[in-house]
């Protein structure tokens, strides 16, 4: 029992000298603060800075990747075996180089038998008009009689689809050679192995002009209303992180697109330098910042400084004392804001509250 009691005893006396030692360190901690803010007024207690004069750049920063205008993408149109494939991927190609040939031996008998259908029915035809004395003249200036009138369009008929059958015929056989209709490199080649019969769809080669390339971005519709064909940009590949590379929008796309986000989106062109040595490679990925506005030695806050109300305002210090004054604003950038009126270079402008440690 005495145990107990002396226990309780220093139980009661260690929470009082806690209490105590507590509010020692509480005003240890906070009374320096006090005296600090009571001598030095508001600004030791806010953030502030003056007004500076800064050079302003709006940026409109997005993602894209490289892309090609001239780009073929060559099938052949009807099924058959492939005989001869000219091309390997990586291969360059001229103009109206031949590329691949499907098996012409049979299309070209075919094509010799609608040539023969075709003559077999001209001389049926200029037969029936010999009979019957039209000399090749218009039917309804020759004939009466509705029979021999119907025997001669017959006639007509048959050569007309003769004529039809042939020139399917060359067709077929004219596009069983692959011809590439620009000059550049073979990025893609399906079905590269001659002797296997294949579909229009199983054989596919692609030709890119690497002349022809440009950096495709996709603007969202909150900033494409700032942007213009002839503004410089600044991008950077991922292949090449230490380069900057600067070009100017070329064309701004008519039509939205969504984004994998869900987003709409504007593509726009971006002008890249000649393609010296293959260096630009379509699907090569980087960022690019779009220079919308600049200006030079503009007066300049930070950008949260500014409070939206009625009317855009900013707090300053002046005596000891907050005041409240409207400012209007011009340019923006992430960080910082110009102000057009209603500060000056001396002002006390508060940026925000300090984080206590």
């Amino acid at each position: 029992m005495v145990i107990k009691k002396l226990w309780a005893k220093f139980k009661q006396r260690l929470g009082r000298n806690i209490f105590l030692l507590s509010f020692v360190i509480v005003l240890i901690i906070t009374v320096p603060s006090r005296i600090r803010a009571f001598v030095d007024g508001p600004t030791a207690l806010y953030e502030t800075v003056n007004p500076s004069r800064q050079d302003l750049v709006q940026i409109v920063d997005a993602s894209g990747v490289i892309m090609a205008r001239e780009e073929a993408v060559l099938q052949f149109q009807a099924s058959g075996k492939l005989t001869w494939v000219g091309v390997e991927k990586g291969d360059t190609v001229r103009k109206w180089q031949s590329i691949a040939s499907l098996d012409r031996q049979s299309l070209q008998q075919s094509l010799k038998k609608k040539l023969i259908d075709y003559q077999s029915e001209r001389w049926d035809f200029e037969q029936n008009h010999d009979d019957y004395n039209s000399a090749g003249l218009p039917i309804e200036k020759t004939v009466t009689n509705d029979a021999i009138k119907r025997i001669l369009e017959k006639a007509q008929f048959d050569l007309d689809k003769a004529v039809i059958d042939y020139e399917l015929a060359k067709l077929s056989y004219d596009l069983a050679v692959i011809y590439s209709p620009i000059g550049g490199i073979v990025t893609s080649v399906e079905s590269p192995v001659p002797g296997v019969n294949i579909t229009p769809a199983a054989a596919r080669f692609v030709i890119t002009n690497p002349d022809s390339v440009y950096f495709e971005v996709k603007i969202d519709e909150a900033d494409i209303g700032q942007i213009q064909e002839g503004m410089s940009v600044e991008v950077v590949l991922d292949a090449y992180p230490d380069e900057v590379i600067e070009g100017i929008i070329q064309k701004i796309h008519f039509a939205a697109v969504t984004t994998r986000g869900g987003g709409t989106a504007f593509p726009v062109e971006i002008s890249l330098p000649p393609n010296n040595a293959l260096k630009y490679k379509t699907g090569m990925n980087g960022d690019a910042e779009v220079f919308v506005q600049k200006k030079a030695a503009v007066l300049t806050i930070p950008y949260r400084a500014v409070k939206n109300g009625q009317k855009k305002h900013v707090e300053i210090i002046i005596d000891r004392k907050i005041e409240k004054r409207d400012v209007e604003t011009g340019l923006e950038t992430d960080t910082k804001i110009e102000i057009v009126s209603g500060l000056t270079e001396q002002d006390l402008v508060i940026v925000a509250e300090k984080k206590t440690k």
